[in-house]
């Protein structure tokens, strides 16, 4: 009997470990769901201020129903998430979807973020650049609300998709090429004041359900008054894709925008990430890596694998493209424009 006294005792001891350990699980819920309930309370009540720009999108949208479906969210309705917000899929209706971007507030980036996101995108309407429904302003957070992409991000649908996905084929591709440069080109020459992206990359570029490219994230963007060179400001965005005058100046120019669509470029070339890990053990980097392939005249060495056909002609002549982006002396690298009118003619011929 006596035996049994510290297995009864073992026993209870774990039986009020996990009554307690429960109990402290139901008030972590019940204080996360009162936060929330709050949240929209306050939302309501007025604290909160909804913004809706006039489309056939919105016209149904009510902050109300927006703000509940919002606070809905969780974790497998993220699409993506970076330094500056989490971007979630909202579904109001069987025939409308919203990607929301959600930044809280309380840190000064973030709102930093939202103020230049806001500034950068309000005006703008182009078929290559994602478009901007509406905005809402809480004591709490502050939400992007975008059109909704069906085919994701460039990145995803490159390096991330299932066994079962197709490969991107070489047109594919190349519309792709053009749809991003034709937004950058007008985020450059069109708008008043001209807006420089500061964080071009594969994730940012996202594709409608034609697969055609959209420019996203303007997060770190700046804005520049027509005849000014450069912007003073901290070097920022992706490792991989910045041009190397970042780190020396701390100025913010288009050319800076023109480098890191050089580097997207070799991404639809080669199918390889800037920070693939072969690089990585080698000691370099794609951008290094191509350069010394097409100096030996092996372009067609460096294609990604998963093209099965392809133009010789046509690829060495985009290579020959993203080369010019990625010059060194940012005064020798084309315009936007100029990228976008080659761009075009490869294609043409």
């Amino acid at each position: 009997m006596g035996g049994s006294t510290p297995m009864v005792f073992y026993i209870t001891i774990c039986c009020v470990a996990f009554v307690a350990s429960k109990i402290v699980v139901s008030l972590l819920c019940y204080k996360r769901w009162a936060k929330k309930r709050r949240i929209i309370e306050d939302s309501l009540a007025g604290e909160g201020k909804m913004v809706m720009f006039r489309s056939p999108a919105t016209q149904a949208l009510s902050a109300k129903a927006f703000v509940k479906n919002t606070m809905k969210l969780t974790n497998k309705d993220i699409l993506g998430s970076g330094g500056y917000g989490t971007v979630y899929k909202l579904v109001v209706d069987e025939s409308t979807a919203f990607a929301v971007k959600k930044l809280n507030r309380g840190n000064e980036n973030r709102d930093l973020g939202f103020e230049r996101e806001l500034n950068a995108m309000a005006d703008i309407k182009h078929r290559n650049i994602v478009t901007l429904h509406g905005y809402y302003v809480a004591p709490q957070f502050n939400l992007l609300i975008y059109e909704l992409m069906p085919n994701g991000s460039l990145d995803a649908l490159l390096h991330r998709r299932s066994p079962e996905e197709k490969p991107l084929d070489w047109e594919s591709r190349c519309r792709i090429a053009v749809g991003a440069a034709r937004g950058l080109s007008y985020l450059h020459h069109d708008c008043i004041p001209h807006v420089i992206h500061r964080d071009i990359k594969s994730s940012n570029i996202l594709l409608d359900r034609n697969l055609e490219a959209r420019v996203s994230d303007f997060g770190l963007a700046t804005l520049m008054e027509p005849g000014r060179s450069h912007v003073s400001t901290m070097a920022a965005g992706t490792f991989g894709y910045l041009p190397p005058e970042y780190f020396d100046t701390g100025r913010a120019t288009t050319k800076g925008d023109v480098y890191s669509f050089g580097v997207v470029l070799l991404e639809l070339l080669t199918g390889k990430r800037p920070t693939d890990e072969s690089f990585v053990e080698e000691g370099s980097k794609l951008v290094t890596w191509v350069k010394g392939v097409m100096e030996d005249g092996r372009e067609e060495h460096a294609v990604d694998s998963e093209l099965a056909c392809f133009p010789a002609e046509e690829v060495k002549k985009v290579f020959a493209v993203a080369d010019k982006c990625l010059e060194p002396d940012p005064s020798r690298r084309p315009t936007m424009i100029e990228v976008l009118k080659m761009l075009e003619q490869t294609q043409s011929k």
